[in-house]
């Protein structure tokens, strides 16, 4: 037990000294690689052969997610009609650790033909992959965690940590928002955190709403029918002024609610949210103030209401 351990720290060890290093050889060619990338008018290429492809696969994945179009071309395929897939206002973004991956060499002469610029991911400059770009974003020369095969560990770590750098500062620069990625994840429990109130809240057909003078027998028989626990109480203008609630009813039993207005009654400048709020921070905003329910508002009206129960039923957590 002791020496797996032992050999996972080193291995964890060896992946964290790559990433530091790489963090601080980062310098200007990074800088020049999302400029090119930002203002190209295509789509991003990813590429690579063997564990350098796998990785090229979620590099691919994570720019097209965050806001720059993208896609993975496998080297081997490309020699075989995937080429058409490449045009000429894209941008390559290719990796190999050794920077003299064979099967790369018809893509890279594609590449040129076309006067389509690459940028390389490589640990070697001076490689047919670093001449053959017009950028290269050098990896440090780190070990492989793997001493006794070499097999790409260390390498394969920095590549990624090094495209998702990019794909952040990409994002960055496109000041690509939550609401857009919500827009590519409208799955499972990142899309439904992401989802907006607009899109979970009842509607204005179902509020349970009262007027300021409307006596207590009244607003119960709102709570009641609306099934939220609460009602909102509103001005002869529409705007929401207070709310009231089951618990305000069993508070004020005592004090002979029955007799009283809601107006008496209701909580002032109620807790609400927003059309464009999201709906992980409405149940995060739930949760922290103990409530089961809130009033969506545009201009102080209300015009939808969210349960905790709407946010819980679509799986935000």
């Amino acid at each position: 037990m002791s020496h797996s351990l032992d050999i996972a720290r080193n291995v964890l060890a060896l992946e964290i000294k790559g990433l530091e290093t790489l963090k601080s050889s980062l310098g200007s060619d990074f800088a020049a690689a999302v400029d090119l990338i930002h203002k190209a008018k295509g789509r991003v290429v990813v590429t690579g052969m063997g564990k350098s492809g796998h990785v090229a696969r979620k590099i691919a994945a994570t720019f097209s997610s965050t806001g720059t179009p993208a896609l993975f071309v496998h080297p081997a395929e490309a020699s075989h009609g995937d080429l058409g897939m490449i045009s000429k206002d894209d941008v390559v973004l290719a990796l190999s650790k050794s920077g003299e991956t064979a099967e790369l060499g018809d893509l890279l002469a594609y590449t040129a033909r076309f006067s389509i610029p690459v940028v390389a991911i490589t640990s070697v400059a001076g490689s047919a992959l670093s001449k053959s770009s017009q950028i290269d974003l050098i990896l440090p020369d780190i070990e492989e965690a793997c001493g006794e095969t070499f097999a790409p560990t260390t390498s394969t770590t920095m590549m990624m940590a090094l495209g998702d750098a990019l794909a952040v500062a990409l994002l960055r620069a496109r000041g690509f928002s939550a609401s857009d990625f919500q827009g590519f994840h409208p799955g499972g429990k990142l899309g439904a955190a992401l989802r907006k109130a607009r899109d979970l809240m009842h509607g204005p057909e179902k509020l349970p709403l009262a007027g300021l003078d409307a006596p207590m027998t009244e607003v119960v028989a709102i709570i009641s029918a609306g099934g939220f626990g609460c009602a909102g109480i509103v001005d002869d203008k529409g705007l929401l002024k207070g709310i009231i609630t089951d618990g305000d009813i069993r508070r004020h039993f005592t004090n002979g609610a029955q007799s009283k207005t809601a107006a008496e009654v209701m909580t002032k400048n109620p807790r609400t949210a927003y059309p464009e709020t999201l709906a992980g921070d409405i149940l995060a905003y739930m949760s922290k103030n103990k409530i089961t329910a809130l009033f969506v508002i545009e201009n102080e009206k209300p015009v939808g209401l969210v349960h905790v129960h709407d946010c819980l039923s679509i799986g935000v957590v």
